[in-house]
């Protein structure tokens, strides 16, 4: 099997991240020629439905990976020993994913990247988390990621408060007199504890939840979890992340639940009664095809049920039938 120390695209990351947005293309099917050579699982799955990676010459003819694969086996492109292991959160009984990364400065670099593309430097912020229950495991992707930017942030005020509600309280409000602009990174149901306690008039602080309930307290769509926070929070819109253990990248919604992907992730739809009917926009089940994956599998098919606009953008409208309940999947609408 081919050294990917060797490979070309090894050391050449900034060929994932930049580039002209025609070239995402060209990209994806480099990056999928590679993996169908060298991720023997992905190959495995691959060959049901094709004889080989010459007949592929658009984005809609490759295979997307069950996303259940990580449950079940180490996806992996290339042979390697990985910096990291990320592991979603589940309920009891349920079994986990697991997401082998090569190289953690891959990641790192994803998801800065994908903040800065969206909202400028970390620096500007005071960044602020509220993770309850993603904190009390090790394995989190997003705990890695938000602790990383409020490393970068470096202001004084910025960390994880857990459940010491009060004073995250305290620092919001002396974050409103100094005028000093933050980001309040909330799971859904520590942002809902939170705002149940206290109300604020926010004009500095961007509020983002990142979803999950994980059974800790009744669903809501996302409608209702939003107008409950821009309510108490007082914030005209609540922003939303859609990230999860086997993507590297991310997408955001800066409001209504319409979310942007990063440059280097493209949403597409399948139909759920033919997982080879796949286009670039309608209603459906979401495949995702994220070029950071560059060492695991760069094409997903998630269990998430949604609508892809003809912009690249996405709304998710729910879960498919009998599928796991995720961590990182944002509420139905």
């Amino acid at each position: 099997m081919p050294d990917l120390n060797q490979h070309p695209l090894h050391s050449q990351y900034e060929k994932i991240f930049t580039g002209l947005p025609g070239d995402f293309n060209s990209r994806a099917l480099e990056i999928f020629k590679i993996q169908f050579a060298e991720n023997v699982l992905y190959r495995q799955f691959a060959k049901r439905f094709l004889t080989g990676p010459e007949t592929v010459n658009l984005l809609t003819q490759i295979p997307f990976l069950p996303i259940s694969f990580f449950k079940t086996d180490p996806v992996k492109t290339g042979v390697f020993d990985p910096d990291i292991i990320f592991e979603s959160s589940g309920t009891s009984g349920q079994t986990p994913s697991r997401h082998l990364v090569r190289d953690l400065n891959l990641y790192r670099e994803s998801f800065v990247k994908g903040f800065e593309f969206f909202y400028g430097k970390p620096q500007q912020y005071c960044i602020l988390g509220l993770l309850p229950a993603y904190l009390e495991r090790s394995g989190s992707s997003l705990v890695y990621m938000v602790n990383e930017l409020i490393r970068l942030s470096g202001h004084p005020n910025s960390g994880f408060y857990l459940y010491d509600f009060e004073k995250l309280y305290g620092t919001l409000k002396k974050i409103e007199f100094d005028q000093q602009k933050a980001i309040l990174i909330g799971v859904s149901f520590g942002l809902l504890d939170f705002a149940e306690k206290f109300s604020l008039q926010l004009s500095n602080t961007l509020i983002m939840e990142t979803g999950g309930m994980k059974g800790r307290r009744e669903e809501l769509t996302r409608n209702e979890l939003h107008d409950i926070l821009k309510k108490k929070l007082g914030v005209p819109e609540v922003h939303s992340e859609y990230g999860m253990t086997e993507l590297l990248s991310q997408a955001y919604s800066t409001g209504n639940g319409i979310f942007k992907p990063v440059p280097w992730m493209k949403a597409l739809v399948r139909d759920e009664d033919d997982p080879l009917c796949i286009r670039s926009s309608g209603e459906g089940l979401l495949n995702i095809i994220d070029l950071a994956n560059r060492h695991s599998c760069a094409f997903i098919a998630t269990d998430d049920v949604v609508k892809v606009y003809e912009d690249g953008s996405f709304e998710i409208l729910g879960r498919m039938d009998n599928s796991d309940i995720r961590g990182c999947s944002l509420l139905a609408v």
